[in-house]
């Protein structure tokens, strides 16, 4: 793997904001999870749905950033073939998962504002785990095909991928063969995957708009829309990225020059992990009231 085309002496300097990154989304997310692992008055539904975002945040920045630094730092490109298939797909898997919870935190808030009181009979504990291990099973099914797509395919010596991790078609092109399978499958998997679920986000949040609207109160509507704030902003950070690369990379063609491609690529990796915690801990007050809880413990402690 060649890191960023053409920017090879700007390496170095992408890689600082990067790793600055990583750090903040792996310490972020995984405090983040402590808080809500620990703190009983946070296992509600929608902090549980939080936690399992968190964690696919720190899969998804960990699967591909410190490889990605290994270049930047020490030009160290070089991974076997198996190693590059296995970060392909624990890559797209978490991907397809997170687009998973996604639509089940959709469905939370569409469930806490349209049937309030009948919340916590609908998401039970039992009813989140099932949730869970629904969008895990779904993205591995998806994902696993993957695997076989880009064994079949005869190599003929090519060996350098443009870019900075595995991802699907970048090994795909090596190939000497026809990759009009890999291609389509790509496509179907997008569509009944990332664009059906954010078809159904779309649902949801329509019908939440005509539940609120419908509330006489307006600080009741506005204090309803608050509780929506923070999903929408991790639901745009997660999706605009995903759905520019993939409109550019098919209808793009050479206007938009290849290095940008990769540099937003990089960037979608650890960005939304990133800001995802800090979003929801700016927006939601129980849990800014348990970090203020911790530090002032801790500062009594010292």
């Amino acid at each position: 793997m060649v890191g960023i085309p053409g920017m090879e002496d700007a390496h170095v300097w992408i890689s600082i904001p990067i790793c600055c990154m990583y750090i903040v989304a792996v310490a972020g997310n995984t405090f983040l999870l402590f808080l809500i692992l620990t703190e009983r008055s946070l296992h509600e539904p929608m902090y549980l749905f939080l936690s399992m975002l968190a964690l696919a945040d720190v899969l998804l920045s960990t699967v591909t950033t410190p490889k990605m630094l290994a270049i930047f730092w020490f030009q160290a490109g070089g991974i076997s073939f198996g190693s590059c298939v296995t970060q392909m797909f624990f890559l797209h898997f978490i991907f397809v998962a997170e687009s998973a919870i996604l639509l089940a935190m959709a469905f939370d808030r569409y469930v806490a504002i349209c049937y309030p009181l009948r919340y916590t009979t609908i998401l039970t504990p039992s009813v989140i785990g099932k949730m869970g291990i629904a969008a895990v099973t779904r993205s591995f099914f998806i994902c696993f095909p993957l695997i076989f797509l880009v064994y079949r395919l005869n190599y003929c010596g090519k060996n350098v991928i443009r870019h900075s991790y595995c991802e699907h078609m970048g090994i795909a092109r090596l190939a000497c063969d026809s990759i009009k399978v890999n291609i389509y499958y790509g496509v179907i998997v997008a569509l009944f995957s990332t664009c059906l679920d954010v078809v159904l986000i779309i649902i949801s949040y329509a019908l939440i708009l005509c539940a609120v609207f419908r509330i006489p109160s307006r600080d009741a509507r506005l204090k309803a829309l608050g509780t929506c704030g923070s999903h929408v902003c991790v639901i745009l950070l997660f999706y605009t990225p995903a759905f520019f690369s993939f409109l550019a990379h098919r209808f793009g063609g050479h206007s938009i020059p290849l290095h940008i491609h990769i540099l937003l690529a990089n960037l979608y990796v650890v960005l939304p992990p990133t800001l995802n915690p800090i979003i929801y801990g700016v927006k939601t007050k129980q849990i800014q009231e348990k970090v203020m809880q911790v530090f002032s413990l801790s500062k009594a402690f010292c």
